[in-house]
C-alpha cells in the first residue's frame, strides 16, 4: 500500500469504467492476449527449420523479435480501431482528406510499436477492409486514403510492400473501411531493445503526442453522440472537436533511428497506446515507475476527460494524455534524449526515473500509484 499519501488507483478497466462501457474492457482483453500468446510459445521451434531463432523474451513486447541469417529482426501488426468511423462521420464538414489522416494514424501505429524493440521498419503491409466494394467508387476518398498511407511510410523510411483489401459484407459495414497492417524491420547489430539492462535510476522522458492518436475513438465517438452540436462543438480554442480528433498521430521512428546511433543509453522504449501511462511499467521487470513531471494534456483529451465523466486514474490508464512514447535511458543521458527529440519536432522532457521495489506506476503530481498486476501482458495466465 501505498505510503508516501499517495492514492492507490482502483482497476481502472473493470466493468463500470467509462471505457468499458464504450464497448472496452482492457481486463477481458488482456486475458485474452495472454492465453493467445502462451500457445503461440509452442511454435517458437518452428524457426529453427530455417536456421532461425525466435527470442521469446520478446513476447507481450510491442513487436516479436527474431533471428534470421545473422540478423535480428523485428515484427509488428496494429489495427486503428474505430478511429475511421470518426473519419466516415466528418467526411461531409472535413472533405475526404479525414482518410489521409487515419491512414497516416494506422501506418504511426504499426510502426511505433515495431521500434520500441529497437527494431527500424523495412517493409510496411496495409490492410484495407471494406463492407462494399463501392467505398473505392470515391476518387477522392480512395487518394486521400493512399496518399496518407504512402506519407507515412515515407516519414518512416519504410516500403510500402502490397496488402490485402478484402470485402467483408454482414461483417463491415457498406460506408465504412477498417484500416490495418503489419511491418517488419531490422534491428542495427544484433540485439533488441527489450528491458533486460534496465536499472534503478534509469531516467523516463517521455516525448509529446500531438492529441489522441490511435486509441480511445470508441469512447470519443460515444461523447460525441451525447453533444448537443456532437463532433461540431468546439474546444477551448475554438477548434471543432472532431476536427482536433483526426489530428495525425506523431511518429516516433525517426527519433529512435538517431537514438541508435547516438551513443545514448537505451534500455528500453515504449509506445503509450491502449492501457494510458500503465504502459510504463511495461517492462517484466520489478521497479517502481516515478513520475514526478507530466507533460501539458492536448485539449481535445482534457475534453474528452471532462465529458466522459473520467476519474484521473481512469483518464492517465485509458488516453496518452500528452505522452506518446518513453525513453529509458541510462543516469544522465535523459537531457541527450529530450534535445534529440526536440530536433525532430517532438516535444521532450526527463519526467521520471526507476526505484528499486514492487512493480508499480507513481504519477507524483496526481498522488496516484498504480500496481503492477493493472498491466500484465505476459505470456500465459494471470499470476
Amino acid at each position: 500500500m501505498p505510503s508516501d499519501g499517495h492514492k492507490a488507483a482502483s482497476t481502472p478497466h473493470g466493468p463500470d469504467s467509462a471505457y468499458s462501457s464504450a464497448g472496452v474492457n482492457y481486463q477481458t482483453l488482456d486475458a485474452g492476449k495472454r492465453d493467445a500468446l502462451a500457445q503461440a510459445l509452442a511454435t517458437s521451434s518452428l524457426l529453427q527449420a530455417t536456421e532461425g531463432h525466435a527470442i521469446d523474451a520478446s513476447r507481450g513486447e510491442p513487436a516479436f523479435v527474431f533471428e534470421l541469417g545473422g540478423r535480428t529482426f523485428g515484427f509488428a501488426l496494429e489495427c486503428l480501431g474505430t478511429k475511421s468511423l470518426i473519419a466516415r462521420q466528418l467526411e461531409d464538414d472535413l472533405g475526404a482528406s479525414t482518410y489521409a489522416n487515419v491512414a497516416y494514424d494506422a501506418v504511426a501505429a504499426i510502426v511505433n510499436d515495431l521500434c520500441c524493440v529497437g527494431a527500424l521498419p523495412l517493409v510496411v503491409n496495409a490492410y484495407f477492409a471494406t463492407g462494399s466494394s463501392e467505398w473505392y467508387e470515391r476518387e477522392d476518398r480512395k487518394a486521400a486514403l493512399y496518399r496518407g498511407w504512402r506519407e507515412a511510410c515515407e516519414d518512416a523510411g519504410a516500403t510500402w510492400g502490397g496488402g490485402e483489401s478484402p470485402v467483408l459484407s454482414g461483417l463491415v459495414a457498406t460506408s465504412e473501411i477498417e484500416l490495418a497492417g503489419s511491418a517488419v524491420g531490422v534491428v542495427p547489430g544484433r540485439t533488441a531493445i527489450l528491458g533486460a539492462e534496465l536499472n534503478a535510476g534509469d531516467e523516463i522522458v517521455l516525448v509529446s503526442s500531438t492529441g489522441l492518436h490511435a486509441n480511445g475513438a470508441s469512447l470519443a465517438r460515444r461523447v460525441a453522440e451525447q453533444l448537443d452540436d456532437g463532433y461540431r462543438t468546439p474546444l477551448q480554442s475554438g477548434r471543432p472537436f472532431g476536427e482536433a480528433l483526426l489530428d495525425r498521430s506523431a511518429m516516433y521512428v525517426g527519433l529512435v533511428r538517431k537514438l541508435l546511433v547516438s551513443g545514448v543509453e537505451v534500455h528500453y522504449l515504449s509506445h503509450i497506446t491502449g492501457h494510458g501511462l500503465l504502459k510504463l511499467m511495461r517492462p517484466r521487470r520489478d521497479f517502481t515507475y516515478r513520475i514526478i513531471s507530466l507533460p501539458e494534456v492536448p485539449e481535445v483529451l482534457e475534453f474528452l476527460v471532462v465529458q466522459g465523466g473520467l476519474s484521473a486514474a481512469e483518464a492517465y490508464s485509458t488516453f496518452n494524455m500528452g505522452c506518446g512514447f518513453a525513453v529509458y535511458c541510462a543516469a544522465g543521458y535523459g537531457h541527450a534524449v529530450v534535445q534529440t527529440a526536440c530536433e525532430q519536432g517532438l516535444p521532450a522532457r526527463v519526467a521520471g526515473h526507476l526505484e528499486h521495489g514492487p512493480r508499480r506506476l507513481i504519477l507524483d503530481e496526481l498522488g496516484l500509484v498504480f500496481e503492477g498486476a493493472a498491466l500484465d501482458l505476459a505470456p500465459g495466465p494471470r499470476a
